[in-house]
């Protein structure tokens, strides 16, 4: 594995040895040693998800105010515009964002610390995004972060309004969020 870039004080884009030949292909997509090394990080994951969204799909701007979850993501089917904003008021990067493409094809992995809203927009037919966190799902904990706020002015992909979970739909803007020490 090896960084391909470091962004917004913490969030690391990944990209994994692919070892192929006419038979297909094998990677390691994770390794708890190697990814400390590279990120400095002692992981301490606890639960791993997998969603599958049709195109268009925005999910997101998602955050636990309580119980922050650290997320390693990646996409095994389809592509994303994968999304992360820093709540952290501390950080010198609070209130910025990062985005990245994340494919089965290219398959990098983006790890984003605790503090972050986190987000994905389906640019392919569909997509299968599978996640490790650092923390259990906590519902009452659980914010939405507004997508779409002119104050974040996050250049997502879009060809077309997107689809939006309820939710989503009435995520807060950015200056009226929680956000972290």
């Amino acid at each position: 594995m090896q960084i391909i870039e470091r962004a917004l004080n913490g969030v690391v884009l990944l990209e994994p040895k692919v070892f192929g030949d006419d038979r297909g292909f094998f990677m390691e997509t994770f390794n708890q040693r190697v990814f400390c090394e590279l990120t400095g990080v002692a992981s301490g994951f606890v639960q791993d998800n997998h969603s599958r969204s049709a195109g268009g799909v925005l999910r997101g701007l998602h955050y636990q105010i309580r119980q922050p979850q650290g997320k390693l993501v990646r996409v095994v089917s389809g592509s994303v515009f994968d999304v992360a904003v820093d709540l952290r008021r501390s950080s010198s990067s609070f209130g910025q964002w990062y985005g990245a493409e994340l494919s089965a094809q290219n398959k990098r992995q983006l790890w984003i610390p605790p503090g972050f809203a986190h987000g994905f927009l389906v640019t392919s037919e569909s997509a299968e995004f599978l996640y490790k966190t650092t923390d259990y799902w906590a519902p009452e904990f659980e914010r939405s972060l507004a997508w779409n706020d002119p104050a974040l002015a996050i250049t997502w992909p879009l060809a077309g309004e997107p689809v939006l979970s309820a939710k989503d739909r009435v995520g807060l803007p950015f200056a009226q969020s929680e956000t972290y020490e």
